[in-house]
């Protein structure tokens, strides 16, 4: 079958009966994963710091430096927390903060060290591009140099956050102060080209055009072709409320529907990246279970804990043995996986 366009793609994102859609991104799946196997991952969140200088206008977590909201969690806070994963079984650290204005490179690679040192069996996938850019210029180094002393410090694979969309006459709109879609995609080529494992995502429902999300799926598709080391794509949606922006668009998120025709049209383009990822955390336990009609393989992470998502007032909160449940209830059977996908534990 040859690939889709962009022309073909926009078309079948506005025009193709939901079910269709539904139908061509399944059969995709069940050619990646013949198995019938849906994964996740045992997880935790840790937001080390709220202390923000992009200030984007969809986040309702963030703190300007000086707020008196703001935090910088202790070294004996953040091990705490890890110990509470590994406790339950878990295996990812997704460490992430926002642009601090202070934290140099050695506050990172003190940090990594130490929790490798103390949980060897935990994989730390980590920071973010602009949090990799921020960390450079307060450090004075080059992108490149940093990344490679990070992941000589412990860091070992890149999660896609802010990516939003990957449209720059967008991030301007909605994260004037971020870095561009190419600076973005030059970190993950960095990243890949060190031997380190990344993700990609889409943030959508804001003020984006339907042109816009064909075009981010299709970036994505050529960063991968380029050398990227994608190994799953994670869409969701804008979440407004208490946003600066969601009081300006006044509406609110984007339906399932439009979340489903997303995730489809993602697992038709994004051919070259072997996994796709529901997110229960913004749709919640239903919606991300129709998801593995739509094509998702992954239910990404229990996430232990989880802060950005939930500023904005939403919290919906799954265990493992829930996640379990809910996969072979779809007909699937369910895997415990690692970062890099390689499975722990089936459950019949």
């Amino acid at each position: 079958m040859s690939r889709i366009d962009r022309a073909e793609a926009l078309t079948l994102f506005r025009e193709a009966p939901l079910l269709e859609l539904a139908r061509r991104a399944d059969n995709i799946r069940k050619e990646l994963h013949p198995e019938g196997r849906v994964t996740f991952v045992v997880d935790r969140n840790i937001n080390y710091s709220n202390i923000c200088t992009c200030q984007c206008r969809f986040c309702a977590f963030y703190r300007a430096p000086g707020d008196p909201e703001g935090y910088l969690l202790t070294r004996e806070e953040i091990f705490g927390k890890i110990q509470e994963l590994v406790d339950l079984g878990g295996t990812q650290l997704l460490m992430q903060g926002g642009l601090h204005p202070d934290l140099e490179i050695s506050w990172f690679e003190d940090l990594f060290a130490a929790i490798k040192k103390s949980f060897p069996e935990v994989t730390i996938h980590s920071l973010s591009p602009a949090e990799v850019v921020n960390i450079a210029k307060v450090s004075g180094l080059t992108m490149e140099d940093a990344l490679r002393r990070l992941k000589e410090g412990g860091l070992d694979s890149i999660p896609g956050g802010g990516a939003e969309v990957l449209v720059d006459s967008i991030r301007k709109e909605i994260s004037p102060n971020k870095i561009g879609w190419r600076k973005w995609a030059e970190v993950m080529l960095a990243a890949a080209k060190l031997g380190m494992g990344t993700t990609a995502t889409m943030m959508f429902g804001s003020s984006e055009r339907d042109e816009d999300i064909v075009e981010h799926l299709f970036r994505i598709r050529e960063i991968q072709e380029e050398g990227g080391s994608f190994t799953a794509f994670i869409p969701w949606s804008f979440q407004p409320s208490y946003t600066e922006l969601g009081e300006d668009l006044g509406e609110g998120p984007a339906s399932a529907i439009r979340y489903l025709r997303v995730l489809s049209l993602a697992r038709i383009v994004i051919d070259n990246v072997p996994n796709i990822q529901a997110s229960w955390v913004t749709q919640g336990e239903k919606i991300a279970q129709v998801a593995l009609k739509f094509g998702a393989n992954d239910l990404g992470s229990t996430m232990l804990e989880e802060n950005v998502v939930a500023a904005a007032g939403v919290s919906f909160r799954l265990d493992k043995e829930r996640l379990i449940k809910l996969i072979a209830d779809a007909g699937f059977v369910a895997a415990q996986r690692r970062t890099d996908y390689k499975i722990i534990r089936e459950f019949q």
